[in-house]
């Protein structure tokens, strides 16, 4: 079947389209139907338990102090710590039950017999379960007073006063206040996962987390849309087989084709500074596997680094903390990627180009320095945030806002958001000459929009402040999370790697546009909404959860074309024969293609099912998941990158492989061995727990000083340090490239051996019709 690269777009851009309603509809409900906070919370007596300014100071007090990257919240957060809506939920219950066991029969509820247990058992919980709704006025039981009581001081125990044992450092929040603010608001979340939503007969978080003390458990409406969204998967998979056959997508194809040696392409002047962009990302990336190595070695000694602090006095805890290492770890690899990536689309360009825009040079100077700024001010800020230097509303202005992902200052997410406009600028600069000539669906105009969406997007970030509903603030905060994942990163990962495949010749413009656009529309089609996933649990609309199981198990289709693709390229490759000079970047590609595969699509589809998503969100599978996608994926996508900046750019009688095979190997036998000796077994494990005993238990500190546990995480240990060494020694390959970096020659030689075959068989726009197609 024939299509065109105009028919393509348009179905693209439908996809595009239907995306934007569904997700603005679901904001639309998100906002009427967000699970309020009451005015106040008062006892059988009238007397005021807590109010909605306590709660509400408590969310504020849960984000300046960097308490969502100590443990979770809803599930949401680190897994570090205890998930505190699990664990006020277990406590609350708990103490009711001492409550009715002091009053009911004087002695404490361990003491009782096991009928008396059962009988009181079964009222805690039917108190639980007929909790009603009011925005304004929710009144608690004696025993829901008392037990509110009981958990405030255990929090302030916990995390003002310290808890080494669990490696909560002291003073984490400063005050007793806040401390008991805090816990008022893990209540709250607490009393919307067993209250039910008005009109409906299952809690806001559709009776999340799993605790049967309290009567939350997986309702049927949980099990029927796995099933439909199994079934759909399969027949899904069918039909985007049947329109990848279907439609005519030429492949990469070596044999014939002259691929020019990086010794032909001329450079310019931006094209070395990009370069420079690989040096600062690889760096980065060293910096954030040892935080990784260091948020590892946490789980076996919470209080201490190999005793350190008993031999020398030195408490880590004192000065690199759980929430500010994970903190850094999450954001540098953020940064790391971003950054190598900003050096990809600068020096495609001119590459495609043959082309330097005036001063270009000078702006990407710029670019570096305002990178290098926001980079060191937003991770300084984070230490000073959580450390309560700032007064007032500086704490997220300018320290750390303490959202997972999100967590440096505002003003620096600002600085962010300018960079990634600015970059994409100068990349419409870089690309005009192929801006003018082809249609608005050509592969200039998509990395363009790529890069305008990583923009656009990362302003769902500034819609909500720390005063915000924290269902709301969820809703937004994975707009920019998980839509960048899922839609704008994997469409620009797309584009990239058709601009390189063109660059060395496999691929025609033609070609490589035709397929970007329809592996776009796969993965927009499903992705975007896809993100719905993460709105079952978290306090939002009931309809989220068939839109979610659909969409995020359909997920999963086009990562497995891509991967198909990515062997396609590397079979083109391998025909290109011994002396083909892109050979390692090529690696790095297909692994990242391999990695996508598995980490997002195969361990993605495997926990996004409601069934399993209900006990596992926020346990070790989750984390699995995170690795494998986000470094797998991403990561290998941008050294596999870099190494290609660096194979052309560095002079050839300096290149060797030698390092970056060590790195390949070593990047990919440490997570192999990251994700099979240690993440996946612990959380297997973990979801075992939460299936016979409840979220709470698998979250514990029990279940993590347990002795198996404690084995597979020493056994995470040779897969960190192949990672590190990996990390390290591609750094060093960096560094001792770029001392052999070759000469701007374009305005010498006046010869673009890519550009002018580009420009040769590329579509020139009819004035009068600027999206003519003749394909």
């Amino acid at each position: 079947m024939q299509v065109s690269r105009k028919q393509l777009a348009t179905f693209l851009a439908v996809i595009f389209v239907a995306n934007l309603v569904v997700m603005g509809g679901g904001a639309w409900l998100s906002y009427e139907n967000e699970p309020e906070i009451p005015e106040t919370i008062v006892g059988p007596d009238g007397e005021t338990v807590a109010t909605s300014d306590d709660v509400q100071s408590g969310k504020m007090v849960f984000q300046e102090n960097g308490l969502m990257n100590q443990g979770s919240m809803l599930g949401r957060g680190s897994y570090y710590d205890v998930d505190y809506t699990a664990d006020a939920l277990e406590l609350k219950t708990d103490y009711m039950r001492d409550y009715y066991a002091q009053e009911e029969h004087d002695t404490a509820y361990e003491d009782l017999e096991s009928s008396e247990q059962a009988a009181i058992d079964a009222q805690v919980r039917e108190e639980l379960q007929s909790s009603s709704y009011d925005p304004d006025e929710v009144e608690y039981s004696a025993a829901e007073a008392y037990a509110h009581e009981q958990v405030r001081q255990d929090y302030v125990e916990t995390y003002h006063e310290g808890d080494r044992e669990r490696g909560v450092q002291e003073g984490l929040i400063p005050t007793e206040e806040e401390a008991e603010q805090f816990a008022d608001f893990a209540l709250w979340t607490a009393w919307i996962s067993h209250t039910d939503r008005p009109g409906s007969d299952v809690s806001f978080t559709n009776d999340f987390p799993y605790s049967p003390a309290a009567g939350n458990d997986a309702g049927g409406a949980v099990m029927t849309w796995s099933v439909i969204a199994m079934v759909l998967l399969v027949a899904g998979a069918g039909v985007a087989i049947w329109l990848y056959q279907a439609v005519e997508l030429p492949e990469p194809e070596a044999a014939g084709v002259s691929i020019p040696h990086p010794k032909e392409i001329d450079l310019t002047p931006s094209q070395l500074l990009s370069t420079r962009f690989v040096l600062i990302g690889a760096l980065l990336f060293v910096f954030q596997t040892f935080m990784g190595g260091l948020l590892a070695h946490y789980y076996v000694e919470r209080d201490d680094f190999f005793g350190l602090h008993e031999v020398l006095g030195v408490d880590i805890l004192e000065y690199l903390p759980w929430t500010i290492a994970r903190t850094w770890h999450v954001d540098l690899g953020i940064l790391w990627i971003a950054t190598m990536w900003l050096g990809a689309g600068l020096f495609l360009a001119p590459l495609l180009t043959g082309r330097e825009p005036r001063k270009q040079a000078l702006y990407i100077k710029g670019l570096i320095g305002a990178l290098l700024v926001v980079a060191v001010g937003g991770l300084a800020g984070i230490w000073l945030g959580v450390n309560n230097f700032f007064d007032g509303q500086l704490w997220w202005l300018l320290g750390n806002e303490g959202l997972e992902y999100l967590e440096i200052g505002r003003v620096w997410q600002a600085g962010l958001l300018v960079g990634f406009l600015g970059w994409t600028a100068l990349v419409a600069r870089g690309f005009k000459p192929l801006l003018d000539r082809e249609p608005r669906y050509g592969l200039a105009h998509m990395i363009v929009y790529a890069g305008g969406s990583i923009g656009l997007l990362f302003m769902a970030g500034f819609l909500y402040t720390p005063k915000t509903n924290f269902v709301i603030t969820e809703f937004w905060r994975w707009w920019v999370v998980h839509m960048w994942v899922e839609g704008v990163f994997e469409f620009f990962i797309l584009v990239v790697i058709a601009l390189t495949l063109v660059s060395m010749n496999l691929l025609t413009k033609k070609s490589a546009e035709k397929a970007v656009i329809f592996q776009a529309a796969l993965v927009m089609g499903s992705g975007i909404i896809g993100v719905s996933h993460h709105y079952w649990w978290a306090g939002l609309p009931e309809v989220w959860l068939p839109i979610g199981s659909v969409f995020s198990t359909l997920e999963f289709i086009p990562l497995l074309f891509i991967l198909y693709e990515a062997l396609g390229q590397y079979r083109a490759m391998d025909a290109a024969g011994k002396d083909f000079p892109y050979r390692m970047a090529f690696y790095f590609i297909v692994a990242s293609s391999v990695w996508n595969f598995f980490g997002a699509g195969v361990i993605g589809f495997f926990i996004n099912l409601p069934v399993i998503s209900y006990f596992e969100s926020g346990t070790y599978l989750t984390v699995a998941h995170a690795h494998g996608a986000m470094f797998g994926a991403f990561g290998f996508l941008a050294m596999g990158m870099a190494v290609y900046i660096l194979r052309v750019t560095t002079r050839d009688t300096h290149w060797s492989d030698r390092r970056l095979r060590w790195s390949f190997w070593l990047c990919n036998a440490g997570l192999a061995l990251m994700l099979f000796m240690s993440l996946l077994p612990v959380g297997f494990l973990q979801l075992e727990v939460a299936f016979t005993e409840g979220y709470a238990a698998s979250r514990s500190l029990e279940f993590y000083n347990g002795g198996l546990i404690q084995t597979l995480f020493w056994l995470r240990m040779p897969g960190d340090t192949l990672l590190i060494a990996g990390a390290m020694v591609f750094a060093w390959d960096v560094a001792a490239k770029l001392l052999f970096q070759r000469k701007a020659t374009a305005e010498e030689t006046k010869r673009h051996v890519i550009a002018d075959r580009i420009f040769g068989d590329d579509d020139v726009v009819d004035p009068v019709d600027p999206v003519s197609d003749d394909d």
